[in-house]
């Protein structure tokens, strides 16, 4: 299995949108990868998780092409993880020789925006039928998508909605996509994660040198993460670990990242990064 880290920014990007904080002033001097557009990967370049704005950057960047792909998943509706006007797009009308139907799964709150985005009035002159299709998921509620069995698990996020993180298995491999997510995560999602053996864990660092008490993960919390996994027999030694998300407001360059993940067995995402496992 190989993921592709196609975007490792959170919300507002890195440098920052608007923004000239130390550390994004910092970015722009650096460049390479201190920039980081938002968070979006893709498993065997076939099964995308998120669609955020800089989605079409992405395919132009890493040469993929989004017409071929047709399983979407979406962890939630925030913005920087869905936006859903461009599908669109995926109309014959505008985008010749799509392959087959985009299947696009995620929870009731991605599902209104879904609908919310394709169905405007300017949009109804090029209906979506037959290009996208929407699959409403539910936790633990389990299922296959192009040959990957898939578990979406709640996350400890926006409790407005039912944020979700996943489990993406396929020939004997075992993957955990942990964005964006705190660590008080139900009971019962605990227990699922627990009863698998993951061969890569992808975990949220969104607070950079800080805690935090939920909604996200900083790298102190990204450490207590690891330490129940491994206690639980989840991960070991040949797992892979890997921090991503990351916010200007964390104050590290990915240098700095970089240095504490390989400090602590990890490595640090950034964007445009494949790893094999």
């Amino acid at each position: 299995m190989e993921i592709q880290y196609l975007g490792t920014a959170a919300a507002e990007g890195w440098p920052a949108l608007f923004c000239d904080c130390e550390i994004c002033h910092k970015a722009r001097e650096l460049g390479g990868k201190d920039l980081r557009t938002r968070t979006q990967a893709i498993i065997d370049g076939t099964l995308l998780i998120d669609f955020p704005p800089d989605t079409y950057t992405h395919a132009l960047k890493y040469s993929f092409n989004l017409g071929q792909i047709q399983h979407l998943l979406i962890t939630h509706s925030h913005m920087d993880h869905f936006f859903p006007v461009e599908l669109i797009h995926r109309h014959e009308h505008f985008g010749h020789n799509a392959k087959g139907m985009l299947h696009v799964y995620g929870n009731a709150a991605v599902e209104k925006a879904f609908y919310d985005a394709v169905l405007i009035d300017r949009f109804k002159v090029h209906p979506l039928d037959g290009s996208v299709t929407f699959i409403r998921l539910e936790p633990f509620a389990d299922f296959m998508a192009e040959g990957y069995h898939i578990i979406p698990l709640p996350a400890d996020h926006d409790k407005r909605e039912t944020c979700l993180i996943y489990i993406i298995e396929k020939d004997g491999k075992c993957l955990l996509y942990g964005h964006d997510t705190g660590l008080k995560m139900s009971q019962e999602a605990w227990d699922c994660i627990f009863s698998h053996k993951f061969d890569l864990i992808s975990m949220d660092a969104t607070m950079g040198k800080n805690s935090s008490d939920g909604y996200h993960m900083g790298l102190p919390d990204d450490l207590k993460f690891v330490k129940l996994l491994e206690e639980k027999g989840c991960i070991d030694s040949n797992t892979i670990k890997v921090i991503n998300h990351f916010s200007h407001n964390g104050k590290m360059t990915h240098a700095e990242l970089e240095e504490f993940a390989e400090a602590h067995g990890m490595i640090a995402s950034y964007d445009g990064m494949k790893v094999n496992f």
